[in-house]
């Protein structure tokens, strides 16, 4: 049982270390749903419920690694901004790649990514990570319509949210806790100086905290 565990540190090690070094994205090496659907979506194989893809996320064993590297995302995301910064197109690709490493289903990494694959005319990989950031969004935003929490976009992580409301280039004012009609996360915002309400279905995010013993 002890060498097993040790195998398994030693392995999880090796796969950071690869991560950390590679240019291409590196599929999680755990034989569950969400690294098979992972490998399918760099395969280019994207058509998939993304949906599901996501709640999968919370059931594999790479969301809670993800969970610890908070820290990690958050350099390699300024260190994303600094390369775009200097228009680094190769140092904003291997960093996105890094990013989805940790989590494919980080929608401003694909963002990003696919913007510059664009730029630099690549039209195969901007496709591929257009194609899976609009289905990951898709599946959010086409699952209610975000006016009350009855039908609230159901998320797994708050991270989503804070997406979501910066692609509709909402100002956030105030962010409260609703349980009418559900378990939601209501965002008072501006858009254009005009208030207005989203509700997010937090259902999800509470199974994910409840699974890191939040």
């Amino acid at each position: 049982m002890k060498n097993q565990f040790l195998l398994i540190i030693l392995f999880c090690a090796s796969f950071v270390s690869l991560a950390q070094n590679s240019t291409e994205v590196v599929v999680p090496p755990f034989k569950d749903t969400y690294c098979e659907l992972v490998k399918q979506l760099e395969s280019g194989e994207t058509d998939i419920n993304y949906q599901d893809f996501r709640y999968q996320f919370i059931e594999s064993k790479q969301f809670v690694i993800a969970s610890n590297k908070t820290e990690e995302s958050d350099s390699l995301k300024k260190a994303m901004y600094a390369c775009m910064d200097n228009s680094d197109t190769l140092g904003v690709i291997r960093i996105t790649k890094q990013m989805l490493s940790i989590d494919y289903t980080d929608m401003m990494a694909h963002k990003i990514l696919r913007q510059t694959y664009k730029m630099i005319g690549d039209t195969a990989n901007a496709r591929k990570y257009k194609t899976i950031q609009f289905g990951l969004l898709n599946s959010i935003v086409k699952n209610g319509n975000g006016q009350s929490c009855e039908t609230a976009w159901p998320v797994i992580q708050v991270s989503e949210e804070y997406f979501i409301l910066q692609m509709i280039d909402a100002e956030l004012q105030e962010q409260s806790i609703e349980r009418k009609g559900g378990l939601c996360d209501r965002m008072d915002v501006k858009i254009d100086g005009k208030k207005k309400t989203y509700y997010f279905e937090t259902t999800k995010v509470f199974e994910g905290y409840k699974k890191l013993g939040l």
